[in-house]
């Protein structure tokens, strides 16, 4: 009887290693940041305009381009300051009709009194259209102009433009020489505050600078008085 030897089982064949589709990184790596230390992927942040200083004076010649009134009028910023008795405040919203905007600009509204005392002209300013900002003008009963700036250049030029779209709200105010009283982001409260505060702050110079002339007035009549009188000679 003839013995059947058994063959050996072939060795089994290596199994491939599965490649990763997201390999792992090292505990020790860090995530790559922007060379500007923000996320790129954020939609609100602004542009990269400098935006005036306080104290700065601007030529206002050409600055921020053209821009129109709810109504549709073509106006400037060189024309708002120059109609204007001592100075103009713009408050800037994202869009109207949205809450937030909504609450700003009433209390733009509520405060409009103050806020004109001495002498300031209120600007709403956003890039919304003329038919959308006349209609929120309309509903919220505001009693000031609101300005369209659709394509951004006023915005820009005050360094309020976000990238790649969208406005900051901010409140800006700008006095007759061009000079720069005001430039403050915020929310609806902040802008508000910071505008009455300016507005009491310069309310109370103009006081000051009224009772001094009228100081030096009184003295310089009483010492013409005197002198007429033979009073104050030797």
């Amino acid at each position: 009887m003839v013995e059947l030897r058994k063959r050996k089982a072939p060795a089994p064949l290596p199994v491939p290693e599965k490649k990763s589709k997201n390999p792992r990184r090292p505990r020790n790596a860090t995530k790559e940041e922007p060379a500007n230390g923000t996320d790129a992927s954020h939609t609100g942040s602004p542009s990269g305009n400098v935006r005036p200083t306080v104290g700065q004076t601007i030529d206002l010649d050409g600055f921020g381009g053209e821009i129109e009134t709810n109504d549709g009028t073509k106006t400037t910023l060189k024309a708002l300051v120059d109609a204007s008795k001592s100075g103009v405040v713009l408050f800037t919203y994202p869009r109207a009709s949205t809450p937030g905007c909504t609450r700003q600009a009433c209390l733009f509204r509520d405060n409009y009194d103050a806020l004109i005392s001495d002498g300031l002209l209120i600007y709403g300013l956003s890039t919304d259209s003329p038919k959308a900002n006349t209609a929120f003008k309309s509903k919220q009963n505001l009693p000031y102009p609101l300005l369209c700036d659709t394509n951004a250049t006023l915005i820009k030029a005050l360094g309020l433009k976000k990238v790649p779209r969208g406005t900051v709200r901010a409140v800006f105010v700008i006095n007759k020489e061009g000079k720069v009283l005001l430039l403050q982001p915020g929310g609806p409260e902040r802008t508000v505050e910071a505008a009455k505060q300016l507005v009491s702050a310069e309310s109370g110079k103009n006081e000051n600078g009224n009772a001094n002339n009228n100081e030096s007035e009184e003295q310089g009549e009483g010492e013409g008085n005197r002198t007429a009188t033979g009073e104050g000679k030797e």
